[in-house]
């Protein structure tokens, strides 16, 4: 209620009356605040931006998008005559039609979410064929940006969600025609003719000589795409591609531009008229048109790649950890109510030789406050106009504006997710997308509320629910933090002191009991973030872990 009457306050008394009013109304109206109440009144601003943000179905973060390509058309074939001054009947002079344009997919760093991405995309077609020998251009291939860890499944042929490819489609347009009805239709689509020479063409042996040509090399085509529809397409874009040049490259040697993965190759355009000419046809006045370009439907699934996870319950207090580990740059929603954090927040941690450590830039930031002009080049880099353009806190560490002086010797990222309820396996709450975020990361720390009534049964919830969502996630559990134990520095009532060690003895004697993970027992370490306490001794034995970790992958590659 008092929250209510603070906001109707500003909301009376924010109009400026003018003229010789305006001291007096300015001293009668102005209402001073005290801090209790200017926390109150952010704390439920926080609340409506959240709010906003869960109105708003997920749309500032995206992990998992079907999305229908269709590849550029072929251009058309041309039929035309040479024409100049006292040559009133030239050669045969219509040029092929360009080449749809392909499609490719390339995973950047530069992108957080697959919310740049969209639901339909469609190649550049190739330019037609002109006369004077004149071939069009080809289409130019288009560039689907993905974020790093992307997976890309195309659906099988009997999903109801896949779209029908380009010969199903065609076949969909013949459907309750006669034969005849059929088979003008088909021409209608494979051939050009020159003005007024249609029925004529029709009629001629060459033409029918032609057209059979055209069938058999277009049943050649729809088996090699039935034979690429049985091998569908997977990838795991979890690296970016070498581009550089090889060191035993001739010289002279272009550097080509590295696209991605073909996913959907253009359509072959059509032949002009003099594709056609023959010892028995000087003058074929027919030519082909261009084939759709390839149409599939992906599945892409966004796995952020962190070295550490934190998997908790709901206001556990990841978020302010997240914070206080990476020096309060990792921007997530902090408040007191279930579920604040609503998408994935991953953060770097900067750690110097001697062990000190500060926080660095936010590497995948899903949603922040920002200005007009940060807000249009947001829009912009997420549209794909300048999708490879530096985050403002990377040019901030380029500037050396780090807040610190340390000299870095190891990095790693932390990933801040949505809160994990007891049925999150099943899609309950923000299961699913939660679990995917989780599934690639080195390794995974338990947040418990130490404060609460019994943490030890939190543990036991998360470790069901990752078993669930996929057997042998829980073994990338290292450690348990004991969040919130801000009373085992000794501040507080000497009764609430004694309660919290013993409550922290047990949950280290649950661990050492239950959590035993080939044959190797999870740490457990108090901590507040909220206070910035015990932070230290996170970091090495994150640390630690990591390297065992990035070790253990090196070597099994070598291998």
């Amino acid at each position: 209620m008092r929250i209510r009457m603070l906001v109707s306050h500003s909301r009376r008394y924010s109009s400026r009356p003018t003229g010789a009013q305006s001291a007096e109304a300015s001293s009668s109206y102005e209402i001073p605040l005290s801090l209790e109440e200017q926390e109150l009144r952010d704390a439920l601003f926080r609340k409506r931006k959240t709010d906003w943000k869960r109105r708003q179905g997920g749309q500032s973060f995206l992990d998992n998008l079907i999305v229908n390509i269709r590849a550029g058309a072929g251009g058309d074939g041309c039929a035309a005559f040479h024409r100049e001054k006292f040559k009133p009947y030239g050669p045969p002079s219509g040029g092929n039609g360009g080449r749809g344009g392909d499609v490719y997919i390339q995973p950047t760093p530069h992108l957080t979410t697959l919310s740049s991405v969209s639901r339909r995309i469609r190649g550049e077609p190739g330019g037609n064929g002109q006369g004077t020998w004149q071939n069009g251009r080809n289409g130019a291939p288009l560039v689907i940006k993905v974020p790093l860890g992307t997976v890309v499944r195309e659906l099988a042929r009997d999903d109801p969600r896949r779209a029908k490819d380009e010969w199903e489609a065609e076949q969909e347009a013949y459907e309750g025609l006669e034969k005849e009805e059929r088979r003008k239709k088909w021409r209608e689509r494979r051939w050009v003719h020159y003005p007024q020479y249609e029925d004529d063409n029709v009629e001629r042996s060459a033409f029918k000589e032609a057209e059979w040509e055209l069938y058999k090399a277009e049943r050649e085509i729809r088996m090699q795409r039935r034979q690429r529809a049985a091998d569908p397409i997977f990838l795991d874009l979890d690296k970016i591609e070498d581009t550089e040049k090889h060191i035993d490259a001739p010289l002279g040697q272009p550097r080509t531009n590295h696209l991605g993965h073909l996913i959907a190759s253009g359509g072959v355009g059509g032949y002009g008229n003099p594709h056609f000419l023959s010892a028995t046809n000087r003058s074929p006045k027919f030519a082909t048109r261009g084939y759709d370009g390839e149409r599939i439907t992906l599945s892409l699934e966004l796995k952020l790649l962190a070295d550490v996870g934190l998997v908790g319950m709901p206001n556990a207090g990841k978020s302010t950890l997240l914070r206080a580990l990476t020096g309060g740059r990792a921007k997530s929603e902090i408040a007191s109510y279930a579920f604040t954090t609503l998408n994935p927040v991953v953060g770097v941690v900067r750690v110097s030789e001697d062990g000190s450590f500060v926080g660095g830039g936010v590497e995948e930031m899903v949603h922040e406050e920002t200005s007009v002009e940060e807000e249009r080049d947001r829009e912009l880099m997420e549209s794909g106009a300048y999708a490879d353009v530096r985050t403002r806190n990377q040019l901030r560490l380029d500037n050396g504006d780090d807040g610190a002086s340390i000299v870095e010797t190891f990095r790693f990222t932390i990933a801040d997710n949505p809160g994990l309820i007891s049925q999150a396996s099943e899609n309950v709450g923000l299961g699913h997308s939660f679990l995917r975020s989780m599934e690639r990361s080195l390794a995974l720390a338990y947040v418990v509320d130490l404060s609460g009534p019994a943490p030890w049964d939190e543990i036991n919830v998360l470790r069901e629910e990752l078993e669930k969502y996929k057997p042998g996630m829980s073994k990338q559990a290292r450690m348990v933090i004991a969040n919130k134990a801000d009373l085992l520095g000794g501040d507080g009532n000497a009764d609430e002191v004694q309660a919290a060690r013993k409550k922290l003895e047990r949950l280290e004697e649950y661990v050492r009991t239950n959590l035993v993970v080939d044959g190797r027992v999870l740490d457990v370490i108090p901590t507040s973030g909220k206070y910035s306490q015990n932070l230290r001794a996170i970091v090495q034995t994150m640390r630690r872990y990591i390297e065992e970790a990035r070790a253990t992958s090196i070597s099994g590659n070598d291998s």
